[in-house]
């Protein structure tokens, strides 16, 4: 395998649209044609008909969501008004639709910008936002024209317009996500031994993605050592000519649709284009392979500048409308929790006072946001001197890291094992949330000794409010090892948003039912 050198590119002068390079010269051209001959695509194809697939229809996604907003405004808005008796209620009905499709087709929401897809949190910000908006447009509407329209009439006539947007939106998701979830994409992964083992081992060890490695090309001489997944070539260390025809051969010999690569060293910037440019001709996907980890999509952003391409990552929330609205849902579902549950509370109360001696609450001091001390309240299932019996149980931990759990604790009463094993003993802690120690959705509040030992990394999980529940309750409880739990709860700490913690809540009740991990 011979390899090309590659001439110094001319790109010192002045570039072109969006910081491009300008087209080269006609001289500069004939130097480098004998070298751009190496890197075209090879000639042999694959069957066009399974290449191509059916011809796609034109996208009628923007048409048909700007249409839902004109009718899930339009709509109530004429109902309320002509059950108000307002003048007119057909026109201003229309004309306040057609101002909240034009006010949100010009702020892009039907070009499908990424992070603004439908039902995303992005998405759901963003239509609220709209509608502050609209209200401040047709009230200008309203003063200039004279309008005889009652303005609180007006603005409850208006208010379903969001609401429906939401709801239309997360219905139109619902079919797109049904059908990412069919699809498995079959990936052939393409990069240094090191890149390539750890993105198979990791694409492997989990199953709620749609990727599944079927064939792995390294580059250079290092050996790739991974079970069960086949080696069709090999790239050399430099570029070479038959590096796209390598890759290709895999590609068309395991069935791949997606080429992932794992950038390094040896396969970078010219290498990794030219590379590109061979596979998009010969009709295959390319992914590339980030070292960002624990980043959620929504806050990526691509920025493209001087001919290169940046990836904009959007500081974790801290403050803001968000976390406003999210101190708001923790009270009221916290107060509304405490009503609802009052019958049940009172029972489990009356079943642990009279199945051990001991207080039917117990109190613990554990660590919220920043460290901060407060004391919880769950209901006791424990005997009542468990903390005394906890050091002689030392050695029986089946956990790694600073937690003490162990599968049959014989401190745990029998109505204390069926408490824990619904979640029902953590209900008390309704209360916390209500006092703004805790929050629904968070990471595990810790004990103190458990928090004196944390290094910085762990420390990190201090930096939101402790939860009810969160990402480790619906992925494993107890059955997941120490740095499972720091991880995910790491990824909640930098990527959480209302939209999410609504769907953790909704996962919970499953996660729940089924008990697993849970002792």
């Amino acid at each position: 395998m011979g390899h090309v050198e590659i001439p110094d590119t001319d790109l010192s002068g002045p570039v072109g649209l969006r910081g491009a390079p300008r087209p080269r010269t006609a001289a500069s051209r004939n130097r480098t044609a004998s070298l751009e001959q190496l890197w075209r695509a090879p000639t042999a194809q694959r069957d066009r008909a399974a290449r191509t697939g059916p011809r796609r229809k034109p996208a009628s996604g923007p048409a048909l969501a700007a249409l839902t907003d004109l009718l899930g405004l339009a709509g109530p808005a004429w109902l309320v008004l002509r059950a108000g008796d307002q003048p007119r209620p057909m026109a201003a009905a229309a004309v306040a639709g057609l101002v909240w499709v034009g006010l949100r087709g010009a702020r892009g929401r039907y070009a499908g910008r990424p992070g603004t897809e439908p039902g995303s949190a992005a998405c759901l910000v963003g239509t609220a936002g709209d509608w502050f908006v609209l209200i401040g447009l047709l009230a200008l509407l309203h003063t200039a024209a004279g309008s005889p329209v009652d303005p609180a009439t007006a603005l409850a006539a208006v208010a379903p317009g969001p609401l429906a947007a939401a709801v239309m939106a997360g219905l139109r998701r619902w079919p797109l996500s049904a059908r990412r979830g069919r699809r498995v994409r079959r990936v052939l992964l393409v990069g240094e031994a090191s890149g390539v083992g750890r993105a198979a081992e990791l694409l492997n060890s989990r199953t709620d993605h749609g990727y599944r490695p079927v064939a792995a090309i390294p580059v250079g001489p290092a050996r790739l050592e991974l079970d069960g997944l086949p080696v069709p070539g090999h790239l050399a260390s430099c570029p070479a000519e038959d590096d796209v025809t390598t890759v290709l051969g895999g590609v068309y010999a395991h069935a791949a649709d997606l080429v992932l690569v794992a950038p390094g060293p040896q396969l970078t910037g010219d290498r990794l284009r030219r590379l590109g440019w061979g596979l998009h001709d010969g009709g295959v996907a390319l992914s590339v392979l980030s070292e960002l980890s624990g980043v959620a999509a929504e806050r990526v952003r691509p920025v493209t500048a001087a001919g290169l391409t940046f990836l904009h990552i959007a500081p974790p929330l801290r403050g803001g409308p968000q976390t406003v609205l999210k101190n708001a849902l923790d009270r009221t579902g916290a107060l509304f929790g405490l009503v609802a549950l009052a019958p049940l509370l009172l029972a489990v109360a009356l079943s642990v006072r009279l199945s051990s001696r001991g207080p039917v609450l117990h109190r613990q001091v554990r660590q919220g946001r920043h460290n901060r001390p407060f004391t919880m309240w769950k209901f006791r299932t424990m005997v009542a001197d468990a903390e005394a019996l906890k050091a002689r149980l030392t050695t029986a931990n089946e956990v790694d890291g600073p937690l003490f759990k162990m599968r049959s604790d014989p401190r745990v009463t029998s109505v204390g094992r069926m408490l824990r094993r619904t979640s029902i003993d953590e209900l008390p802690q309704l209360v916390n949330v209500l006092l703004g120690h805790m929050s629904l959705v968070g990471p595990r509040p810790p004990l103190p000794e458990e928090a004196s030992r944390y290094d910085e990394r762990e420390y990190r999980r201090l930096a939101v409010k402790p939860g009810l529940t969160g990402l480790w309750q619906v992925s494993g409880r107890s059955d997941l090892t120490w740095q499972e739990t720091v991880s995910l709860d790491l990824w909640y700490v930098d990527n959480w948003s209302v939209a999410a913690d609504l769907g953790l809540l909704a996962r919970t009740v499953r996660a729940v039912a089924d008990g697993r991990g849970a002792y």
